[in-house]
């Protein structure tokens, strides 16, 4: 083989060895409170809004804090380092995606997941049709 061929596969391998370390190490994958605290990892955690608990905005610390039960049942305080998001009160779910740190979680992102809009389509796409008319003739 020629010199560049195999320079050229070396750093094509080394490249590709280090895309896949650093995005192993970024990516945490789908967690519950608990296991987050645990392997101290980033991670996603699918919850609930808990609207008994109270929210609150800093806005000289642009922090914007709420309760979420994960899908264990598990209630801990989230801090999102930004404002509350567009629909958050809509949410029939939250993805937060960050870190435990102490028992509360700091969330980088926040996905929320809003009631589709199409149910009213499918509750009329549902319904029984109306019993068929006769023409008239004139």
């Amino acid at each position: 083989m020629k010199p560049k061929t195999i320079i050229g596969l070396v750093l094509l391998v080394g490249f590709t060895f280090l895309m896949l370390r650093s995005f192993g190490e970024s990516v945490g994958g789908y967690m519950t409170f608990t296991e987050a605290a645990e392997q101290d990892a980033y991670a996603h955690v699918v919850g609930e809004w808990v609207q008994a608990q109270p929210t609150t905005y800093d806005r000289e610390a642009n922090v914007f804090s709420f309760w979420m039960k994960d899908e264990d049942g598990a209630v801990r305080e989230v801090r999102y380092l930004n404002p509350k998001p567009a629909n958050f009160e809509d949410a029939e779910q939250v993805v937060i995606e960050g870190r435990m740190e102490g028992d509360a979680f700091t969330a980088e992102h926040i996905l929320i997941k809003c009631p589709s809009k199409y149910n009213d389509e499918r509750e009329f796409e549902a319904a029984e049709p109306a019993a068929p008319t006769q023409p008239t003739s004139l």
